[in-house]
């Protein structure tokens, strides 16, 4: 990789992170759903 090559910003690098951490946390607030039986804006609450 040189120097040149940028990983901020609006780049595939950080637009691919972004979705796998998104997906990461749209499948932990469903377990979390699933484990207390409780929605998360209840979990925080909100709701």
């Amino acid at each position: 990789m040189t120097e040149s090559t940028t990983r901020f910003g609006f780049v595939q690098f950080a637009e691919t992170w972004n979705g796998r951490l998104a997906m990461l946390g749209f499948v932990i607030g469903i377990a979390t759903e699933l484990l207390t039986g409780q929605g998360i804006l209840t979990q925080i609450g909100l709701g």
